[in-house]
């Protein structure tokens, strides 16, 4: 989506192995700041909203300038994730496993609501950083003494965090129909629900009016990202629960 990044150069960035080139006037700004004022600008406009172009007007510069400190979007975007993994509220952990799962499936939440882009980046080939290293580390803590071997505890924690994901990706695109709308959930569904009720024949679709109409009044609309989350969260932690305990 956003091309593929130089990752020897993208590792360097990220370790700090690196500095600016020493060519032409001396530099003006640092790494942490162009990765901040990214951070700051997707955070207000949405991932596309970051451009090189965009970001140095931001900061000031021409755009050239900025590729004298990191080569393009895509390591830009690498430094951005790392940096919010870095920066993510942790809860200390306590109790069992599934108090501490459930720690850290409620912390990666509250990092995409506060980055929403931050759900929509492919995880498939993460940047490795600092910041995504000691989220690792600290979130496989949260299975020690459950009896799974290394493979499984990856594959627990991503099942989780994919779940996690998905849920954010999901009440972000809720939350984006609402504000297109200019109509709450509970609104959408009073206008909705009595021509729904009058085009639906119960006949001909018995399970879907009933379980329909029963989900919408419980939820106040045809989808609640929290009961979503809540009801989601508990099956997740439920099935690791049978292979945990098996």
């Amino acid at each position: 989506m956003y091309g593929v990044s130089n990752q020897a150069r993208t590792l360097e960035l990220l370790w700090g192995a690196t500095a600016p080139s020493r060519r032409g006037p001396r530099p003006g700004l640092t790494v942490d700041q162009i990765v901040g004022a990214a951070i700051a600008l997707a955070d207000r406009d949405g991932l596309e909203a970051v451009t090189m172009r965009r970001l140095a007007g931001e900061l000031g510069v021409g755009p050239m300038a900025l590729y004298t400190y990191v080569p393009g979007k895509a390591e830009l975007l690498d430094l951005m994730l790392d940096r919010v993994y870095l920066d993510m509220p942790r809860t200390a952990a306590r109790g069992g496993w599934r108090a501490r799962l459930a720690a850290v499936a409620h912390d990666n939440r509250a990092l995409y609501e506060a980055h929403p882009w931050a759900a929509t980046v492919s995880s498939s080939r993460p940047p490795l950083g600092p910041g995504l290293i000691a989220k690792y580390d600290r979130e496989l803590s949260a299975l020690e003494a459950t009896g799974l071997d290394d493979v499984q505890l990856d594959a627990a924690l991503t099942f989780l965090l994919d779940f996690v994901r998905s849920s954010a990706v999901a009440a972000h695109e809720a939350d984006a129909a609402r504000r297109a709308s200019g109509m709450t959930d509970e609104q959408w569904w009073e206008a909705n629900a009595p021509l729904l009720a009058r085009a639906l024949d119960p006949g001909a679709y018995p399970t879907a009016a009933r379980v329909g109409s029963a989900a919408g009044a419980a939820h106040g609309g045809a989808y609640s990202p929290e009961h979503a989350w809540e009801f989601g969260l508990e099956r997740v932690l439920d099935g690791l629960a049978a292979l945990i305990d098996g």
